[in-house]
């Protein structure tokens, strides 16, 4: 079999990308890490905390979120199908005016944003919001 040098380089660059591996979707494990690390593996509620996605986002280079947690000390946003789940963690200070937060974020494609909110008497609160996109933000 006569292998042409564009495919032996094309073949070389596959192996080599498999090998130092590309870019790769969170799996379960690394999104219960993230949890985990913020709650110390505590259960959370699903009360008390508002989180606004769109259902469709069009582009997901720039997805909107807003979060809100009266009393929070501090909310995480993870991207459940992101390479790298934890978004971003807000914290609030005594002299927060409003527990709550508005970002854009990168989605690589249909998945959950979930949003956690650590209160001060040690509990959790949790809300999740499924968002498809039309066109793909990180890599996508």
């Amino acid at each position: 079999m006569d292998v042409s040098r564009r495919q032996f380089v094309g073949t070389g660059l596959v192996a080599a990308a498999a090998f130092f591996g590309l870019p790769k979707i969170a799996s379960a494990e690394g999104l219960e890490e993230a949890i985990n690390a913020f709650t110390g593996g505590a259960d959370a509620a699903s009360d008390g905390i508002t989180l606004i996605a769109p259902e469709i986002a069009e582009n997901g280079n720039t997805v909107p979120i807003e979060v809100e947690a009266p009393g929070a000390e501090s909310i995480m946003i993870l991207a459940a199908g992101n390479p790298s789940p934890d978004v971003c963690t807000i914290n609030f200070g005594p002299a927060a005016g409003r527990h709550a937060a508005s970002t854009r974020i990168r989605l690589a494609g249909e998945q959950d944003v979930i949003a956690i909110a650590r209160m001060p008497d040690g509990s959790f609160k949790q809300a999740r919001q499924n968002v498809r996109v039309t066109i793909g933000g990180c890599g996508g």
